[in-house]
């Protein structure tokens, strides 16, 4: 029989992990004092799609001949190609950056780091004419996610990469062309950000072969892309060809093959350095294809509101959230991490056990059928069981399908620029009233709660994935074993006992909302009652302190 339940996630932050040693790439072992980051680096030229015109054939041609014999005579790229107001030339050159966060050497001699890529969200389009404050590698999640890694041990970098579409085409053949288009390049400038910080290796004291790449919301996609999309055929799918039969959207003989070079309107020479990366960790997003996906790839872990309208959470059409319109069908996490897990691309983390707040929290749902956003018969969705990796996202329906949360990890300063800025909805229609729409309750201290979790979820895994820890470590250092402690009746109406084994002395016992907060705290006693009346119906975690470390447990309040 399946399950049925409508229940919010057990998202949460939790201030407990146990009573051993921090440990590298997984717990935080720098103060934000210990961190620096170099903003900036440029990592690559290319041609900028966001403020080029390429309907003229001739001028397209005229110009591009002269950026390349430029660049094949090492001579300076000229300056009317990188000004949008130069009307003097059609093509338009832009220098891809990146942020590069780690420890101080003050502080940190290791030279062989492991890396994680930031990948941002925004739709292919600038902030806020993507609707959004959001979209840049400035974004307040991307700060303190990179600052957080490298707190943990880790080289962080955020990197932005090259915009460009129409939305707003009327022709779902141009807005679906253009789009997969904008992920391509952007593929490519990943891959060239990539090589950049493996020629570079001894600069920045990473190892080349620990390099994850992060992508949030359209990030995801690319993230995701990146990793599968190796075979020119993969784009001779029905989906992503002209008018379901014509040709491929993407023409390489313009835009470039896969590995980043070659293409007329491509800037990018042909390396020698791989672009092979340990792992992928995604929030939101989705994948092209999962016929994509084979064995072999890099292990993948995933964040994903099961509830989101914009990026399906099993599988559907992407929905764009500048203009609300779809683009093209796509598979969500609760189908590509069940795919790599049967192909054995996730066999480092499946042994994972679920004796830990995080992995609790994730696995609570699965296997779950849970009221979707849709009317009857798409009503329900049910989340699959064998998707270890996954942390499914589950927040209340909202009134309207598409303000239904998707980025609830998200936040953004009200009043800056960008945020007060009008976008498509009339006059006095901001940047932040757009974005609110499907993050009302927004603020520093929910993203943040989120982030936590990410951060808790992720990073044993991506360290595991790496080498850097083994799973007996894990095991010891986060929690005991959930049978070291019993909690009954189970669920619960009134009151719920705590009994813990005699072999171990408790310090404390508290009970956690699915936000982290403290809501109920125990006598530390091996055995105790707690009366549950004050607290209302929904999941909990009771976490027991004990001199040997930590258990934590799910409760349910009916």
């Amino acid at each position: 029989m399946k399950k049925k339940y409508l229940i919010f996630s057990i998202l949460m932050t939790i201030g407990v992990i146990g009573a051993t040693a921090q440990t590298r790439y997984v717990d935080a072992i720098y103060t934000d004092a210990d961190i620096e980051m170099v903003a900036d680096v440029e990592y690559g030229t290319n041609i900028d799609f966001l403020t080029s015109k390429t309907s003229n054939q001739m001028n397209v041609g005229r110009d591009i001949t002269e950026i390349k014999t430029a660049m094949a005579t090492s001579q300076p790229i000229p300056a009317k190609y990188y000004n949008p107001a130069d009307t003097t030339s059609d093509l338009k050159v832009t220098i891809v950056k990146m942020d590069v966060y780690k420890p101080k050497t003050s502080v940190d001699a290791t030279t062989d780091r492991p890396v994680i890529i930031f990948i941002h969200t925004g739709n292919f389009l600038p902030p806020p004419v993507n609707g959004s404050p959001n979209g840049y590698k400035g974004d307040s999640s991307a700060i303190v996610l990179c600052t957080e890694w490298a707190k943990r041990g880790y080289v962080a970098v955020a990197v932005n990469y090259r915009l460009g579409w129409n939305p707003l085409a009327t022709n779902v053949e141009t807005r679906k062309g253009q789009l997969l288009n904008a992920v391509y390049r952007a593929i490519h400038d990943v891959k060239v950000a990539v090589r950049t910080l493996k020629d570079d290796a001894s600069t920045y004291g990473i190892d080349p072969a620990k390099i994850t790449l992060y992508g949030e919301g359209t990030g995801a996609y690319v993230a995701l892309a990146y990793e599968t999309l190796d075979k020119n055929e993969e784009m001779e799918l029905a989906k992503f060809r002209i008018g379901g039969a014509g040709d491929s959207y993407i023409n390489r003989a313009v835009v470039g093959e896969i590995d980043g070079s070659g293409g007329a309107l491509n800037l990018y020479a042909s390396s020698t350095t791989s672009t092979e990366v340990a792992s992928i960790v995604t929030a939101g997003g989705a994948l092209a294809d999962t016929s994509w996906l084979e064995a072999g790839d890099a292990p993948m872990i995933a964040f994903h509101c099961v509830r989101d309208a914009f990026a399906p959470f099993t599988e559907g059409t992407v929905i764009v959230p500048t203009t609300n319109q779809p683009v093209v069908d796509v598979q969500g996490a609760n189908l590509y991490i069940q795919k790599a897990n049967a192909l054995g691309n996730n066999d480092a983390i499946k042994g994972i056990k679920a004796n830990d707040p995080y992995t609790m929290a994730a696995e609570a749902n699965y296997g779950a059928t849970v009221a979707y956003i849709y009317d009857s018969p798409a009503d329900e969705i049910t989340i699959n069981t064998e998707v270890k990796g996954l942390f499914p996202v589950l927040l209340p329906i909202a009134d309207k399908v598409l303000d239904n949360q998707s980025s609830p990890w998200q936040w953004w300063d009200p009043m800056s620029p960008l945020a007060t800025t009008d976008v498509s909805g009339g006059a006095g229609f901001t940047a932040h009233m757009n974005s609110l729409q499907s993050n009302t309750d927004m603020s520093p201290t929910k993203g943040r709660t989120y982030l936590d979790t990410i951060l808790g979820y992720m990073c044993p895994r991506v360290a595991l994935i790496n080498g850097d820890i083994t799973m007996e470590s894990l095991s010891v250092n986060q929690t005991l074993p959930t049978s070291a402690a019993a909690v009954y009746p189970n669920p619960a109406t009134s009151e719920v006992t705590i009994r813990v084994d005699a072999k171990y002395t408790v310090t404390s016992i508290s009970i956690t909302d699915i936000t982290g907060r403290e809501v109920l705290v125990a006598n530390a006693k091996n055995t105790v009652s707690l009366n549950l009346e004050t607290i209302q119906a929904g999941y909990y975690i009771v976490n027991v302190q004990t001199n040997s470390g930590t258990i934590s447990t799910k409760l349910i309040k009916e």
